[in-house]
């Protein structure tokens, strides 16, 4: 990569691209957006377009690091010349599609650490303070909360099972290292700054 690239991402996986950026070596200009808005569509189109129309000021090449998170998302890359890296979301960034799906398939609720830690105030802001309604809606596509761990992650169990203990799900852990995520960010950002080069 000969020029620096513009990133623009969920923090929820801030640590885990620094991380890789040190030693990889990659030079970018990171702009990190609050996790919290994954869930939330018209805050979330705001922040995006607001950091790549800011980023494209500086005249670099952008890459997003998001998955389909926002149903014009498309659009608002387009709009600003961005690339987003190839994963459908998060999870699959650290898992790989095949896992991903697998999972999917299994029934499974994903829960990343900053999830875990903003657990109560999240998902009653997203579903009302019903706990019934709310495990009611859970149970109606899930099967399981699965916690994934990083080489980033600190220790996160205690939130984790009150998490899935909110929702009466049974709690099981994957641990996921980067390898998948680097290959996705490293091919992003080659890709970008080849085709500003040309």
């Amino acid at each position: 990569m000969n020029g620096a690239v513009s990133v623009v991402g969920c923090a929820i996986l801030r640590r885990e691209v620094e991380l890789l950026v040190g030693k990889n070596g990659w030079t970018v200009h990171p702009r990190w957006l609050k996790s919290e808005l994954h869930s939330r569509f018209e805050p979330l189109g705001r922040a995006l377009d607001e950091a790549l129309s800011e980023q494209g000021g500086t005249g670099r090449p952008a890459v997003v690091l998001y998955g389909c998170c926002h149903p014009r998302m498309d659009t608002i890359l387009s709009t600003h010349r961005a690339d987003r890296v190839g994963a459908q979301n998060c999870i699959a960034m650290l898992l790989g599609h095949e896992r991903f799906m697998e999972e999917l398939e299994r029934g499974t609720y994903f829960l990343l650490e900053g999830w875990a830690r903003t657990w109560d105030a999240a998902i009653t802001a997203d579903f009302g303070t019903n706990v019934e309604v709310i495990r009611q809606i859970f149970h109606d596509s899930h099967s399981r909360m699965v916690a994934v761990r990083t080489p980033c992650s600190a220790d996160f169990t205690e939130e984790a099972e009150a998490a899935a203990r909110f929702v009466d799900l049974p709690l099981e852990w994957i641990d996921a290292d980067l390898g998948h995520l680097e290959r996705l960010l490293g091919d992003a950002l080659a890709e970008r700054s080849q085709a500003d080069a040309g």
